[in-house]
């Protein structure tokens, strides 16, 4: 077959019955694609997502009518248990054994909840998921509802994805249509109603308890556990939480795939995780691998490595709530408790890469900065712990208000108190979301301490990142004394006559970088 003149081919998807295009690459052979291994997302790129005619063709909702047919709920929950799925969430806990107590609690009511409030800076798998392939995880709480005897469902999906919403609903209305969401599903005397309940995008709605408060109209604040939601939980009700790449695996599970899903991953850590790639790397976007990949192959082999010939630094896994991988634990496995061996953390799967121009500190500060915000509140730990820790990470990354050596004792002691601060507010803290609030703080001590000394000794950062640190200075023998510099200074630091060498004075200077930006004869040095 020749290809089309008036259209330019990437690549091209074989399936099973098709001729192939000669001299193009299969979509599978690309570098990007190569080496992973995609489950949930196989079909996102491929299928329309708003045509269920499309998604039943290529083995649609067969996996949910086959098992509600053959399979009895405590079966089902066996299957998922003894694949090894463990939550994709964060927390890592088996879907299985979750289930287990919910469908072992007796109630008149019981309910299942997908979880695609999707909130950490870098994160946007779920989104796609959605956005890619609504029906594969709309076939996922099917099956999972099935599973429990729930009747009811809710997507709790934050606003600010407004087209993941659209075919969301969409989907909802087709299944609908085709009799797979309602009363007396194919004749099965079995009831599914789904609900979507738009949150207004707090971080900490994330948590199950707060959330499941949010889809109650009360505020998002998280409850003491136990009662855990499996016992009760929504409406007082026995519930289960899922997130979207959770549900998304089960039509690969239930009711024939148990024995693939389990040859796939680590001994602990069953099946794929996707991963969504950002920062400083030349391919950004989402990864579906195996558990057992190493981040190296991740990083370098799969998303291409490092743009611009520059050094690896650091890759932030799990997102405000995770920690960093440093290059000498590059080759770590992508596995739940291998991750937390090292400080860090599976999280939602939220990958950013950093390179040597990035200042650790301040990747520390965004973070801290980014949960001081979005804590509830309710907890004194994590309102006022981390409240402290972004101080004194203010406090270092900014010129000293005067050189005596009992502010560079306060300056060291605040270090000190952040790694202290830091284990207070994650073994005191209400909820998974402030118990995990300091890792970003203490896995960056822990693997760059020297630069936090540096910040604080030195009064220097190395990537040149914290303007408050840095030192301007002029170099006489490139200046021309063109005076662009001068007029532009906001604080009149700059002093020299027309075609003289000019000079930055050090107590007038604010480090805001204008002089630099303006001048044409890289005159202007940072130290």
């Amino acid at each position: 077959m020749e290809i089309p003149t008036d259209i330019e081919t990437l690549y091209q998807f074989p399936t099973e019955n098709s001729r192939s295009w000669e001299s193009v690459l299969n979509f599978t052979d690309y570098p990007y694609f190569k080496n992973q291994k995609r489950f949930v997302l196989q079909n996102c790129g491929i299928l329309n997502p708003v045509s269920i005619a499309e998604y039943i063709a290529f083995g649609g909702y067969s996996s949910y009518l086959k098992t509600i047919k053959s399979n009895k709920p405590n079966e089902v929950c066996e299957m998922v248990e003894e694949s090894g799925l463990r939550g994709r969430g964060g927390g890592g806990f088996t879907t299985g054994t979750k289930w287990k107590f919910a469908h072992n609690t007796e109630a008149d009511q019981k309910y299942l909840i997908c979880n695609a409030d999707e909130g950490d800076p870098g994160a946007f798998m779920d989104r796609a998921v959605i956005e890619g392939d609504p029906h594969r995880l709309l076939e996922g709480m099917m099956l999972a509802a099935y599973a429990i005897g729930a009747s009811k469902s809710y997507v709790y999906i934050r606003a600010e994805y407004p087209l993941a919403i659209k075919r969301l609903k969409i989907a909802i209305e087709q299944a609908k249509k085709y009799g797979l969401i309602g009363e007396n599903i194919f004749g099965s005397e079995i009831d599914f109603e789904i609900k979507v309940k738009v949150g207004a995008g707090a971080f900490v709605c994330g948590e199950e308890t707060a959330l499941i408060n949010s889809i109650e109209g009360k505020r998002g604040m998280p409850k003491p556990r136990p009662p855990f939601p499996a016992v009760k939980g929504l409406f007082g009700k026995p519930t289960i939480i899922n997130n979207v790449e959770t549900l998304s695996c089960l039509r690969e599970i239930i009711p024939t795939g148990v024995e693939e899903f389990k040859a796939i991953g680590t001994e602990r850590s069953k099946g794929t995780k996707v991963f969504a790639l950002s920062g400083k790397v030349n391919l950004t976007g989402l990864v579906e691998v195996p558990m057992g990949t190493t981040i190296r192959e991740v990083i370098f082999d799969i998303a291409g490595g490092i743009p611009n010939n520059k050094k690896f630094k650091s890759v932030q896994i799990g997102g405000p709530s995770g920690g960093c991988i440093t290059e000498e634990n590059l080759d770590i496995e992508v596995d739940y408790d291998s991750l937390i061996s090292i400080g860090a953390m599976m999280g939602s799967g939220g990958l950013v890469v950093m390179d040597e121009d990035t200042c650790m500190v301040d990747v520390a500060k965004f973070f801290m900065d980014f949960i001081q915000r979005e804590s509830c509140g309710k907890c004194i730990p994590c309102r006022e712990g981390t409240r402290r820790m972004l101080e004194i990470l203010e406090d270092i990354t900014h010129k000293p208000v005067t050189s005596s050596e009992n502010e560079a004792l306060e300056r060291f002691k605040g270090v000190t108190q952040l790694e202290k601060l830091g284990k207070v507010i994650k073994e005191t803290s209400l909820c998974g979301l402030g118990q995990t609030a300091p890792n970003p703080v203490l896995s960056t001590i822990k693997w760059f301490r020297e630069e936090y000394e540096e910040h604080i000794f030195d009064r220097k950062c190395r990537a040149n990142v914290c303007t408050e640190l840095r030192t301007f200075t002029i170099d006489v023998d490139n200046c021309t004394g063109c005076t662009v510099c001068a007029k532009k200074c906001p604080t009149d630091a700059i002093i020299g006559s027309r075609k003289t060498p000019h000079f930055i004075v050090e107590d007038k200077c604010i480090s805001c970088g204008t002089c630099y930006d303006v001048c044409k004869f890289n005159s202007i040095v940072i130290s």
